[in-house]
């Protein structure tokens, strides 16, 4: 489609009226200034904690995230603090929220402002794209709202305004769609108050123009919008690829000696880097204690250890991945402790005692293990 064709024939047999670009930002705003959501960040033109909001609220649901943005601004008030925070502490913090990646790149971000750019924020969309995980999104958000710069933000809620509004046909998915998209939101950006139009579509989209029961009858583009003069409302925008989920099936073991348990910091390059979890075995075939053919198992087996006789299973659900997991509770013994020991380092397996594990950064299903298990 191209974007210029504003006025489709409808099925009624009349013309949905031309929207002229000018009008659709302050009408946007108008109903913003009524409409909008009461929220910290929104009181302040602070880059850091418009940052912070930005890649907390990535993938996250505000009433779910600002719990979490609140936590941030308590114990981290500046960039500076938390640029010196230990990377542990910024994933405890972090914990539930999944994605981890964020808070990694977040707390390396600081540190780069704080260390190499004098503690002060890049004040531009191109300059803030070379920041660790600042995308043109988060990009487009700290530059129109901190710095009033005239760029779009272009998020899920802003395809759907636009491709709803506008008619627009293209694939979200695909490199034209998303080119179309951007250059059609460059275009409604007013010179002045872009930091209010920004935050004006975001709300519109959010708790307006939303996936399911869009407010329609109700709305500021009644009299315009082509998918309500089309019955296009469920179909835009369109959204071709299908994300393939992967199954994974997670074996930990639970190894308890005495007041210790036993855990490790996740390394490699795979989900929860730097959380903390138990001695791992991954197999999709094996669902029994006595068919894992893993050598700290067998020694498991050799000493006759008593092991929760039926695996707790757990279903968690990830964007790309469907985790299927099971937990075995190992009741260990000292002489086994000190047999293993050799493959439990080589695992970097270290001991904790119970209360240790509270300040640990961990998954948010091992949180919830030891929480009904073992913390009172």
């Amino acid at each position: 489609m191209v974007l210029s064709q504003l006025s489709m024939h409808t099925p009624s047999g009349k013309f949905t009226k031309k929207l002229e670009k000018e009008l659709f930002a302050p009408r946007l705003i108008v109903w913003y200034q009524v409409h909008k959501r009461n929220l910290p960040w929104r009181e302040t033109h602070d880059p850091y904690k418009i940052w912070l909001s930005e890649i907390i609220l990535q993938q996250t649901r505000v009433a779910q995230g600002l719990p979490y943005y609140q936590r941030f601004i308590e114990k981290y008030p500046s960039i500076q603090e938390l640029a010196h925070a230990d990377e542990e502490e910024v994933l405890r913090l972090w914990q539930g929220l999944g994605y981890y990646t964020r808070a990694r790149n977040l707390h390396a971000c600081a540190r780069r402002i704080v260390h190499e750019l004098d503690g002060k924020f890049p004040s531009t969309y191109r300059e803030l794209l070379h920041l660790k995980g600042v995308g043109t999104y988060t990009a487009g958000a700290i530059a129109s709202i901190a710095f009033k710069e005239a760029v779009p933000v272009v998020d899920g809620n802003v395809y759907r305004v636009l491709a709803r509004v506008f008619g627009v046909d293209e694939d979200i998915t695909s490199t034209q769609g998303t080119k179309a998209f951007y250059a059609l939101a460059q275009s409604l950006v007013p010179k002045e108050d872009a930091d209010l139009y920004s935050q004006a579509i975001m709300d519109f989209g959010a708790m307006h123009c939303t996936p399911v029961n869009p407010k329609c009858k109700s709305c500021i583009f009644e009299d315009y919008c082509v998918a309500l003069h089309t019955g296009r409302q469920d179909t835009l925008p369109i959204k071709s690829k299908k994300v393939k989920i992967k199954q994974r099936f997670l074996h930990y073991l639970v190894i308890q000696c005495a007041d210790k348990l036993y855990m490790k910091c996740r390394k490699a390059h795979d989900i929860w880097k730097g959380l903390y979890d138990f001695y791992l075995v991954e197999d999709r075939r094996l669902r029994a204690m006595d068919r894992l053919e893993d050598t700290l198992v067998i020694l498991i087996r050799r000493h006759k250890l008593s092991v929760t006789s039926k695996p707790i299973l757990y279903k968690h659900v990830l964007t790309h991945r469907r985790l299927h997991v099971y937990f075995l509770h190992v009741q260990a013994t000292a002489q086994f402790i000190q047999e293993a020991t050799p493959l439990l380092s080589q695992a970097g397996i270290r001991a904790f005692t119970v209360a240790q594990t509270k300040a640990l950064p961990k998954p948010i299903l091992i949180d919830n293990f030891l929480k009904e298990k073992f913390y009172a």
